[in-house]
């Protein structure tokens, strides 16, 4: 299905005593093109990377490779199969080693995987300003579907006359599962449960039912909602923006422009790519960094 020559570099399982090197890589990787283009860093440190790294090794629903030469780790990518679409990254390559095919090798592993698995499709967020990983996954068959702007400032802690946010509960899944197939076509069902595990997810009722969630409001974080008066009361509400901040649709200019009105600031912008399944969001939306 995917065709191309493989670089010479061995292809296995991250395992977690790989995450210290993979985490060094991530951020030297992230750190330099950031700097390169004038853009703040994605991982403030090492142990951030290597911490986020390790616990995407060590989550049973992420599948993780590196790429590796005469016993030296040169790069990994990751992989979020908790849903029937996969997410793919981060994927970062050793600065030193790159432009040498091994970030495209380490795509084409993950890909393989999910067309063994049947995924219904895979998703990425890629940083718009960097052309060559657009161009290489535009010729892996990806296709850019969504504009997105990264926003970021102190939380705003308000609420909306109507719309009550609070902290969602395992009783909610099946409401918010329902919400989220009704505005892309599928649910994020093992996402949302990690949410509600970790007590980060919470939703918004109006009218005396279930019109939005988010898993975080943040980088990591998706979020789903009927209205785009649903998902600024999830927003508002939100008591921090962990990361680099949340990912908006930019085409979504009501809630774009109350972001800006409110005081949040733009980051730098990315582009949501996908390949299989997509529908078009019939409602308001937030994605994570993974899709």
């Amino acid at each position: 299905m995917h065709g191309g020559n493989r670089v010479d570099v061995i292809m296995r399982p991250a395992a977690p005593d790989d995450a210290p090197t993979c985490g060094q890589i991530c951020y030297a990787a992230f750190g330099s093109l950031a700097d390169h283009h004038g853009f703040p860093r994605d991982f403030p440190s090492v142990k951030m990377a290597s911490d986020v790294l390790r616990m995407l090794i060590e989550h049973a629903g992420f599948y993780g490779v590196v790429a590796e030469r005469d016993g030296k780790i040169l790069g990994s990518n990751f992989m979020d199969e908790r849903s029937a679409v996969l997410g793919i990254g981060p994927i970062s390559v050793d600065p030193a080693a790159q432009d040498k095919g091994i970030g495209r090798s380490l795509m084409l592993n993950v890909l393989d995987r999910a067309t063994a698995r049947h995924a219904a499709g895979v998703r990425l967020v890629q940083a718009a300003y960097h052309n060559r990983s657009l161009c290489l996954y535009t010729k892996l068959g990806f296709q850019t579907r969504e504009p997105l702007s990264v926003l970021q400032g102190p939380p705003l802690r308000l609420e909306l006359p109507g719309y009550a946010v609070r902290p969602a509960e395992p009783t909610d899944i099946d409401a918010c599962n329902a919400l989220c197939t009704q505005i892309h076509g599928f649910d994020r069902d093992g996402e949302l449960r990690d949410a509600i595990q970790q007590q980060s997810a919470t939703v918004v009722e109006h009218l005396g039912r279930i019109t939005g969630y988010a898993t975080l409001v943040g980088f990591f974080g998706h979020s789903v909602a009927e209205t785009d008066h649903d998902l600024i009361a999830l927003i508002a509400a939100a008591p921090v923006f962990p990361g680099p901040g949340f990912l908006l649709p930019t085409r979504n200019h009501r809630v774009f422009s109350w972001c800006l009105n409110h005081g949040l600031k733009l980051s730098w912008q990315g582009t949501l790519m996908t390949m299989g399944l997509y529908n078009e969001p019939a409602g308001a939306w937030l994605p994570s960094i993974l899709y």
